[in-house]
């Protein structure tokens, strides 16, 4: 009996053993795969490895010469790339994985899926715009991520420069295809990209922000002598006015030629799919599976509570007569910067953000367990940007050569102190800088998390963003400044409002004037008629986070601590909400059995 009892034990220790090295093997496996996969994503877009520097040596240095290819073809190989890896994904048992890689692999799956479900809808994504369209984003690749602190840096942005005509005119065939399928923007919107793309050619070649921004740069490098700095920005600005602005004014004749035949239908309704385009755009930037209807509902809902919340407080401060929005616009009004459109004021704005991100890392410390060690830096935007821009946040890359860069629009309505400490919070501490910074920072993640190599999600990171406003309240930061909570929760209402327009104008028919109505700024409409569904990551994330928080409160008690769950979400990192949550959930189990 005894021997067979041994023998027993040993059989079931062999079974362990076998299932521990199973185990191990699947966990090294996935590891590998991460790498692999990542690293041949990230090599296929020369742009992502570029501003990320994913890569190092020779191998980097060569991707840095290079743009990535702005073709129909390039995006089908794109999708093909992303089949293939859901493909050797499903071969992991996930069962057999570390927390850490359970999510990776959760995490991979649910964005390869959105770009194969994407791929159906390429005809709906129009390639010049005023907003995000290849003639910003092309600028933008180089003048704001291209890394610039070396005399290699310098010599790979003029090989760079060199191939921005090229990827212009890959992008106008696309363009040419979608106007004869009468697949277009409306006409408004098309108007706009033509002031934009006028703007920016309308300079000589040398004040271009390809030239100035490149040459503002190569004065810091001090490797550079002067004869080298001479010969680099005078190359520069040839290929500029030799290769750009011709690729420019192609795009700008194309665009004039569709006008006659746009009209200013605004929404994805106008199209016999429209329905299906849309959904699928809210399922991406949401995470969920909220319909256009549910999510308008949820932003009227939030709208009349957010503006009894701003009344109370402006009949507080005296401000009693007309409507909530007459009331903040003539706040917003008498606390505009004085004469706006002057240097000295624009010079002003920019240094009162520079003191509020400081005070905000100060303020942030006792409510977060890590910080970032990257810093961030606050500047405008190109003039040629301004009317059209919204602010937004660029991570730093990988290698730390440059920081991360929060970008401001200095235009007339943005030119106030109403909102402004808010804006800052969103977009740097403890908003996006917090959540991007950290997570890039987390050496625990496979690096194609720590890069977002395959992407960040909306509703997470803007979610975010909203919770660290709302979070500033919550912790006295405008304690004394009643000025300041208007403008935080005039933030939180234009985020619910984005709600109600947004799916006004793509499921309600809704027309531009009749959002301009509901009181979002013309240039905020028409982000949302090119960027359908994005509007609608910010509330919903916001409103998600906040109920996880609430949940894990209630459930844990005098044991729930606000930096924990804070780590918990930051951790995490990129993530759809469902996922985050189920993280959130283990985070309240563990904590329980402690």
């Amino acid at each position: 009996m005894n021997a067979f009892r041994r023998v027993t034990k040993c059989s079931a220790l062999l079974v362990a053993t076998f299932v521990l090295l199973a185990q191990s093997v699947q966990a090294a496996d996935i590891e590998t795969f991460f790498s692999d996969y990542a690293a041949d994503w990230v090599r296929s877009n020369p742009d992502l490895a570029t501003s990320s520097r994913y890569f190092s040596g020779d191998e980097q240095n060569q991707l840095e010469r290079q743009i990535t290819p702005q073709t129909r073809a390039w995006q089908l190989e794109r999708i093909k790339r992303a089949e293939n890896g859901l493909s050797e994904l499903k071969k992991f048992d996930r069962s057999k994985l570390t927390q850490v890689q359970r999510v990776s692999a959760d995490l991979m799956q649910w964005q390869l899926e959105a770009v194969v479900r994407q791929g159906k809808y390429l005809d709906y994504d129009f390639p010049l715009d005023q907003f995000q369209g290849v003639n910003v984003y092309l600028v933008e690749a180089l003048t704001l991520r291209h890394p610039l602190t070396t005399v290699r840096d310098a010599e790979n942005y003029l090989a760079r420069l060199e191939l921005i005509a090229p990827r212009m005119n890959e992008a106008l065939d696309d363009a040419e295809q979608l106007v004869q399928k009468k697949r277009m923007p409306p006409r408004f919107i098309l108007q706009a990209t033509l002031a934009s793309m006028r703007t920016f050619i309308g300079v000589p070649a040398e004040q271009n922000p390809l030239v100035t921004a490149y040459a503002q740069k190569l004065d810091a490098i001090k490797e550079i002598d002067a004869a080298k700095l001479v010969q680099l920005k005078v190359m520069a600005t040839r290929l500029v006015g030799r290769d750009v602005y011709p690729a420019w004014q192609k795009a700008i004749a194309l665009l004039e030629a569709a006008l006659p035949a746009s009209n200013d239908d605004a929404g994805l309704w106008r199209y016999k799919e429209g329905a299906a385009v849309y959904a699928n755009a809210l399922k991406r930037f949401t995470t969920t599976n909220y319909s256009a209807d549910q999510i308008h509902k949820i932003g009227l809902e939030q709208v009349a509570r957010i503006e009894n919340q701003m009344d109370v407080i402006l009949k507080r401060i005296g401000r009693t007569q007309g409507t909530v929005r007459e009331r903040m616009n003539k706040l917003e009004i008498d606390l505009r910067y004085p004469d706006p459109t002057s240097d000295a004021s624009r010079a002003q704005i920019m240094k009162d953000i520079d003191v509020l991100i400081r005070d905000a890392i100060v303020r942030s410390e006792p409510m977060f367990a890590r910080m970032p060690k990257a810093p961030v830096i606050a500047q405008p935007f190109p003039k040629f940007r301004e009317a059209a821009a919204a602010a937004n946040y660029n991570r730093a890359p990988l290698d730390g050569s440059r920081p991360a860069i929060y970008q401001m629009p200095l235009r007339v309505s943005r030119m106030t102190k109403l909102g402004l400490r808010t804006l800052v919070y969103h977009e740097t501490v403890p908003g996006h800088h917090f959540q991007i910074g950290l997570e890039q920072e987390n050496t625990a993640l496979p690096r194609f998390r720590q890069a977002r190599a395959l992407g960040g999600i909306s509703a997470l990171s803007e979610g975010w963003g909203l919770y660290a406003e709302r979070l500033a309240v919550e912790s006295g930061w405008y304690r004394d400044d009643p000025e300041g909570e208007l403008g935080q929760l005039n933030a939180e209402l234009f985020r619910a409002r984005r709600l109600v327009v947004d799916t006004g104008i793509h499921a309600k028919r809704w027309t531009r004037q009749q959002a301009i109505d509901y009181g979002i700024e013309a240039s905020e409409i028409e982000r949302y008629v090119v960027n359908p569904g994005q509007a609608c990551s910010y509330m919903i994330g916001q409103l998600k986070i906040i109920d996880m928080r609430d949940r894990a409160k209630k459930q844990l008690g005098n044991q729930f601590s606000l930096k924990e769950f804070h780590s918990v979400v930051l951790d995490t990192g990129t993530a759809p909400l469902e996922l985050l949550q189920r993280e959130v959930d283990a985070y309240v189990r563990a904590k329980k059995k402690s």
